[in-house]
């Protein structure tokens, strides 16, 4: 593993160098972030205070909220200061550390879709075994064998990454570090890394989308066996799984899936799973979910009252 480069620092280009458009996305990062924070923390904390919300399906949208909290927070506040510096530098091993937790939390976020997956399939398809199949000792195994596989994924980014030789060039066009513009500024030939690096993040994002979509189709194909207003409940949730699928992955099939090739769009569809992801989920899972908006309103009121009495 190669870990004697003559490179200490990078530096960051972000989305733009021009310093009138510098703060037209500091402005947006940080809503962006704000809103992602508060709706995803919102949802952590109805989901624990409520006693409504105890199904496999809400300890599972827990992780999920948690892990576009951490996600988001793996770049955005690092954008946020280089949006109103201008000394865009990284250190080597902040780099190394952003590359290990954007892939941790991002590979997170998809082994939780494909349980929540399985866990629509096991209520609408096989509705009188649910509560046995998805008990509480299954949810957690799930849970843990999700934060095990993104730690073995986020290990081998690094492993990939560490063998990358860096002796001149340090300039990064992208906002955040990850592989595909560390490529650029190796100073050997790449061909195997790129090729390992499709085999691991291209791999994991294609055959989840192809995992989760078919499993969706099978779910909805099973709807015809339902009542009129169970057909309404679970199409209702499906739809909303089905959206944050398609924004999520569609942008990250397109960047890990090919060659070491960049494009000038490559930055702009990067910001719709990094930050439009995290920022859109709390809103889908909340104004498509009645049980969710019903205890965030009791969680609401009890506030409410709390502070009167006090």
């Amino acid at each position: 593993m190669q870990l004697n480069n003559s490179v200490t620092e990078f530096i960051l280009l972000g989305l733009t160098q021009d310093p009138f458009w510098k703060k037209i996305v500091f402005v947006s990062i940080f809503f962006f972030y704000l809103g992602t924070l508060l709706g995803n923390l919102l949802i952590i904390i109805t989901i624990k205070t409520s006693q409504t919300l105890q199904s496999p399906m809400y300890f599972f949208l827990f992780y999920l909220s948690l892990s576009d909290t951490c996600f988001s927070t793996s770049i955005a506040p690092r954008m946020i200061v280089d949006a109103l510096s201008k000394n865009d530098t990284i250190f080597f091993s902040e780099c190394m550390i952003q590359v290990f937790t954007s892939h941790f939390f991002g590979c997170l976020e998809i082994f939780i879709l494909i349980i929540m997956a399985v866990d629509r399939y096991v209520a609408i398809c096989k509705p009188l075994h649910y509560m046995t199949i998805m008990s509480h000792r299954v949810c957690g195994v799930l849970v843990a064998v999700a934060w095990v596989g993104s730690c073995v994924h986020s290990l081998a980014q690094i492993f990939l990454a560490l063998s990358l030789p860096f002796c001149g060039p340090n300039v990064i066009d992208h906002y955040f570090c990850d592989l595909q513009p560390l490529l650029k500024l190796a100073c050997s030939d790449t061909y195997v890394v790129n090729l390992l690096l499709v085999s691991n993040s291209g791999a994991i994002c294609t055959l989840s989308f192809v995992i989760l979509m078919f499993s969706y189709v099978i779910i909805l194909h099973s709807l015809r066996n339902h009542s009129a207003e169970g057909r309404k409940k679970a199409l209702s949730t499906c739809i909303s799984h089905i959206i944050v699928v398609i924004l999520f992955f569609g942008p990250c099939i397109f960047i890990y899936t090919r060659p070491a090739t960049t494009f000038p769009m490559d930055k702009m569809i990067a910001v719709f799973y990094t930050l439009g992801t995290p920022l859109l989920n709390p809103l889908i899972y909340t104004l498509r979910n009645a049980e969710v908006k019903s205890a965030m309103r009791k969680l609401w009121s009890k506030k409410l009252i709390s502070d009167v009495k006090t």
